[in-house]
């Protein structure tokens, strides 16, 4: 899908045609779509559709004429379990009079600002424009880290592995958001003014602390996942001890019953030759058994 909006008057309206100071907000779109921007703004087709391969990096690149930009932007997965996401990138092109935004899909990140949820926002100051479209994405990337937070506390190892898988994601796109962010400070090419500077700057910190979350909680899941382990490993041990300890018990019946089951007529076998032979055997057994028991069970086997 294809939009272009502009800001008149401080108010956000959609345009027409590309013109200085739009913004072409790309969502999902066709190949005619993409050869349309590009021909229009005089980019190359392959850095439009860049930030639709999913595998695509975070990145930052400057071309004859305008600037490739691509960030990591978190994304939940269809059907997965709350507080499990990925990353899909976010490529945004600055030219000398427009900017572009290309996502695979329709993000919060952009719809807030197509929705006029976002203070100061205009189309007319680019790299202004930009640094709040990284800042929406770092917030959202603590919304969802704080959302992790609370899933930690009543998951099964099943989801803490989801979870996990999602803390690696993040992980790995943050740190290159960050590069990005980085590079961004020292290309004196792009034109930047001291308020845009100071957002810069609070782009950065919310990275960081983002980054700093994402460790945190990653140590905490690994912790929790150890002690499960730990948990069910004793468990299974305890089983093991339980049903080793009844194996002796029930292998004393089975030596004696199969020593009498075979001599029993024999002489010289103890209590063959008494009326009460039987009984006797049966109550030494079970006397035995209690031994055992008691003997296990003092030993905490049983």
């Amino acid at each position: 899908m294809l939009a272009i909006y502009e800001t008149v008057n401080r108010r956000l309206t959609r345009a027409d045609e590309i013109e200085e100071g739009t913004w072409i907000c790309l969502t999902a779109p066709s190949q005619e779509e993409i050869r349309e921007v590009a021909a229009t703004l005089d980019i190359e087709p392959a850095d439009v559709q860049a930030a639709l391969d999913p595998e695509e990096s975070a990145r930052i690149s400057l071309e004859d004429g305008y600037t490739v930009i691509i960030v990591d932007i978190p994304l939940k997965v269809d059907g997965a379990a709350e507080g499990v996401y990925t990353t899909i990138p976010l490529g945004i092109l600055l030219t000398q009079t427009t900017i572009t935004t290309v996502c695979s899909v329709d993000t919060p990140v952009l719809s807030d600002f197509a929705s006029c949820r976002v203070r100061g926002f205009s189309t007319k100051k680019k790299m202004r424009f930009v640094y709040q479209i990284l800042y929406r994405a770092a917030t959202m990337y603590q919304q969802e880290l704080r959302l992790i937070d609370r899933r930690l506390r009543d998951s099964d190892l099943m989801e803490l592995h989801g979870l996990e898988s999602t803390l690696v994601y993040f992980a790995t796109s943050l740190r290159a958001n960050s590069t990005v962010l980085d590079r961004l400070t020292r290309y004196k090419r792009l034109e930047q003014y001291p308020d845009d500077m100071e957002l810069l700057d609070d782009v950065i910190v919310e990275i960081r602390q983002a980054i700093e979350m994402t460790s945190i909680y990653r140590d905490d899941i690994k912790g929790t996942r150890e002690l499960f382990s730990s948990i069910l490993d004793n468990r299974l041990n305890n089983a093991m001890k339980y049903l080793t300890s009844v194996t002796l018990l029930m292998a004393v019946p089975t030596v004696i019953s199969g020593l009498y089951g075979m001599n029993v007529d024999i002489d010289g076998m103890p209590f063959s030759g008494s009326d009460y032979g039987f009984v006797i055997v049966c109550l030494l057994t079970l006397a035995i058994c209690g031994i055992a028991a008691w003997v296990l069970h003092k030993k905490h086997m049983l």
